[in-house]
């Protein structure tokens, strides 16, 4: 038996292997707090619904381009020999970017893709397909759209923020009250973008607890912050947030309370913001009371917390769910106001934070060095659409759209090349995107199985997975390097993502472009060397690529504790910040000239469109919370053991407060139909009163999976939430996605429930008959 070295997003891992299959999975010795999600690769790799050959959709093979577009996800698959797909791909990437230009040729390839740092599906799509003159993008992230636009007017840009959050230690030592909005959910902080190998963000927040801080929390979800920290909870309705910010920096005004000299010194706008808060421009003060009023919070609650705020050192956190609802920039905007008008920003243990253990390495403890990656080359380009607007580009060709302040317009798209994620996984109102789904000529995909992308394509291309092939493993915000081992061989006749975009570049006349001359390990090697080049620049001693890929792993020094934004607060003329005026903008001049009603020039409340508020409760009672889930990484191995094991009722669990249950006369095991006017999915009931009244809780990821495939508005059987999330922009400035102003009914499902089939291969055809 071999023990080979392995990794993932939610962690690095030693793969026991037998006669070729995985039979056994240890977590790295060093990790404090390893995830479980690990577990899934012993059945997660060697899966019936792995994709084992290139396919090609029936009526596409026999018809070509544009073929009956209206049977994606419903018709069979033909498998092919790979130099018939190339043949395909590469012929219709001629046509395309001839015939129309390659704007006509959308990559979004959005998601997480897999943790090596050379075999990254979107580096390398990027990369092949500016070699062949460029595509259409996306911008932005579903995490955090509406904050990754809104921020560079108001403090500077989010990945500066991320990388520079006040560190755990400098918490535990200085922070003594932590207001958090959204909680800290330490099921996100599993994750890390290209790997974990220290989990920290458990014992980084118990060392606070254990040292005196207290936790104050405004979330719906109990189990949003870990029960260890003792925390304060209350439970507004959702999306009310920024009315209690309001509330409590009105108190800080009214009481005196507010650090007038930082105010002064580090900011500007709060004379125009001030004028709001206390109603002289809308003849409504931002009162406790007022704010009561919306949230449902009692406003004695609201006063005594602002006061206790500021007589300690304050930290005032947001998860990046906050502004994933609609008019998200504000809830982002007033959690920096309400932590500069507490004066604290850049003191340790004070200030905010914008997502906590939202990935493990916000808050971690790490020196700030650049890994390698893979250069993707120049896109020629200039068209992009923000990341949530996959729908609207693919239905309003030539139409305008709004985007931070400027008008854009949306190109005709032919076809759409997808590698690494999942848009039927990630993106809002499933059942328009399938109507969207129809337009393209031609939908190209890599996929490692058959979830709802695979079989909404028309060209699948089995891509293999990280076990499956040789890579370097490292992250942003960590201190671990890994020698990524292939473990096992590629499931079938699945290749790495670099030899399938080889193969179709040498067909265009571009393999040389593409690949330089250089194998998968060549490129490891010169890897290697531009990280041992950059670790000498900083006086590290980091081995040559043989010793290290001995040796296994690699580990850069701990680094030394960060305390956001203290260099600015030491000297704000010579550390100004990457703001229109250099300082924090309360009231930012660059926003009020945009004249957006969706996000004016401060931060405002504005009444969500779908929210408990909202007329619509009488139709749809209940405010759907479709968060992420514990026991995968958005939907990526749903088919393993830690998600199905989490499974009721062969589907994804749905957990309601047992008074919400019983005014419906639901009980535990039950299947239910959740639905809107939008759509309707299938899930397994689960109660608990960790979910407030009046919401219900279904995590993202579970596999899309509808009775009738392909029909538009087709129940889903799995639980999948986008069936139900709006799919609209957070704002004009942001277009950010706002999964978290939705409301929904649920009633027991009548009758015997639909299988779930979407672990199962489609109807796949050896030929044409």
């Amino acid at each position: 038996m071999n023990k080979i070295l392995t990794a993932a997003h939610w962690g690095t891992y030693l793969l026991s292997v037998e006669e070729g299959r995985i039979t056994g999975v240890e977590p790295f010795a060093r990790d404090p707090d390893p995830s479980p999600i690990g577990q899934s690769f012993i059945d997660g790799i060697q899966h019936p619904c792995r994709v084992t050959k290139p396919a090609i959709r029936k009526s596409y093979l026999e018809q070509g381009p544009g073929a009956a577009t209206e049977l994606r996800g419903a018709e069979p698959f033909v498998e092919v020999e790979w130099d018939t797909a190339f043949d395909l791909v590469s012929r219709e990437l001629d046509r395309v970017r001839q015939d129309y230009g390659n704007q006509a040729i959308f990559a979004g390839s959005y998601g997480w893709a897999s943790a090596g740092r050379f075999h990254h599906a979107q580096s390398q799509i990027h990369r092949f397909l500016n070699c062949i003159g460029g595509y259409t993008k996306s911008v932005n992230t579903y995490s955090y759209a509406a904050a990754e636009v809104i921020l560079p007017h108001v403090v500077g840009h989010m990945d500066w923020l991320l990388k520079n959050h006040t560190s755990w230690p400098v918490l535990e030592k200085h922070c003594e009250l932590m207001v958090m909005f959204g909680g800290i959910a330490l099921k996100n902080g599993q994750i890390n973008v290209g790997g974990v190998g220290k989990h920290s963000a458990k014992s980084g927040l118990r060392a606070c607890r254990d040292a005196g801080t207290r936790f104050v929390n405004f979330g719906p979800v109990r189990d949003d912050v870990d029960a260890y920290l003792e925390a304060s909870y209350h439970q507004p309705r959702p999306n009310s947030d920024v009315s209690i910010m309001l509330a409590l920096a009105y108190i800080l005004w009214q009481e005196g309370l507010h650090d007038e000299e930082f105010l002064q010194r580090y900011c500007v706008g709060f004379e125009q913001f001030l004028p709001y808060l206390t109603g002289e421009i809308d003849g409504q003060p931002k009162t406790p009371d007022w704010a009561a009023g919306i949230s449902g919070l009692d406003a004695g609650v609201i006063r005594d917390l602002a006061l206790e705020m500021a007589g300690k050192r304050t930290m005032v956190t947001a998860s990046w769910s906050m502004q994933r609802g609609d008019h998200g920039e504000q809830a982002y905007w007033m959690t920096i106001v309400l932590a500069a008008m507490l004066g604290q920003i850049g003191l340790p243990g004070g200030g905010f934070g914008l997502g906590y253990a939202g990935v493990n390495g916000v808050g971690h403890q790490f020196m700030d060095f650049a890994w390698a990656s893979l250069d993707q080359g120049v896109n020629e380009v200039r068209d992009f659409i923000p990341v949530a607007r996959i729908s609207d580009l693919l239905l309003k060709p030539g139409e305008v759209f709004q985007y931070n302040g400027k008008e854009y317009t949306y190109p005709e798209t032919k076809i759409v090349y997808w590698a690494g994620g999942n848009p039927f996984h990630h993106h809002q109102d499933l059942n328009r995107l399938l109507q969207a789904w129809r337009k393209p000529d031609s939908i190209i995909v890599h996929e490692q199985t058959w979830n709802a992308l695979s079989r909404h394509a028309d060209i699948v291309l089995p891509a293999s997975m990280t076990a499956e092939r040789n890579d370097i493993g490292c992250a942003k915000r960590d201190e671990y390097l890994f020698a990524l081992k292939q473990a096992v061989k590629p499931v079938g006749e699945a290749l790495d993502d670099y030899a399938i975009f080889s193969g179709i570049a040498e067909k265009m006349g571009v393999g040389e472009k593409f690949t330089e001359g250089r194998s998968e390990m060549d490129w490891l090697r010169y890897l290697h060397a531009i990280n041992r080049q950059r670790a000498a620049s900083l006086e590290i001693d980091m081995p040559d690529f043989d010793a290290f890929w001995e040796e296994g792993e690699f580990t850069l020094p701990l680094g030394h504790d960060l305390i956001m934004m203290a260099d600015y607060r030491a000297d704000p003329q010579k550390h100004p910040l990457k703001t229109p005026s250099g300082r924090i903008e309360i009231f930012s001049e660059t926003v009020a000239s945009f004249g957006l009603a969706s996000c004016p020039g401060h931060p405002t409340w504005i009444e969500p469109k779908e929210w408990l508020g909202s007329p619509l409760t009488k139709r749809f009672p209940l405010h759907l919370m479709s968060n992420q889930p514990v026991t995968r990484l958005h939907s990526q191995f749903d088919h393993g053991k830690a998600s199905q094991d989490s499974k009721v009722a062969g589907r994804e669990a749905l957990t309601m407060h047992p008074e919400d249950a019983r005014a419906r006369g639901l009980k535990v095991g039950d299947v239910v139909r959740v639905f809107n006017d939008r759509g309707a999915t299938l899930a397994g009931l689960c109660l608990g009163e960790n979910v407030q009244k009046g919401v219900v809780q279904l995590p993202t990821g579970a596999w899309y999976d509808p009775v009738e495939p392909g029909v538009i508005g087709s129940l889903d059987k799995s639980g999948n939430p986008n069936v139900l999330t709006r799919d609209e922009g957070t704002s004009e400035l942001g277009q950010g996605p706002v999964a978290h102003s939705v409301l929904v009914e649920v009633e027991r499902f009548e009758g015997e429930a639909p299988v779930v089939t979407v672990y199962q291969p489609p109807e796949i055809l050896r030929h044409l008959s």
